[in-house]
């Protein structure tokens, strides 16, 4: 037994949601490409190496002081 199961309960933003993705079924399409624009890109191995190569190593601990 769930306790806080509630099958037919839908909190008025899904409902919201629900009912403009309704009226308007090609908002998903324009959603997908909105979300490509930002995330779907190219790597640049050549970069990424660099960067990786760059990096310099962090101790453990950031605010222990070097005994050396």
């Amino acid at each position: 037994m769930k306790i806080f199961y509630r099958p037919f309960y839908q909190s008025e933003a899904t409902q919201f949601l629900d009912q403009i993705k309704a009226k308007n079924p090609e908002l998903a399409v324009k959603q997908r490409q909105g979300l490509q624009l930002l995330w779907d890109k190219a790597v640049d191995w050549s970069a990424w190496r660099e960067y990786r190569a760059a990096q310099v190593k962090q101790n453990p601990y950031v605010y222990q002081t070097r005994v050396d």
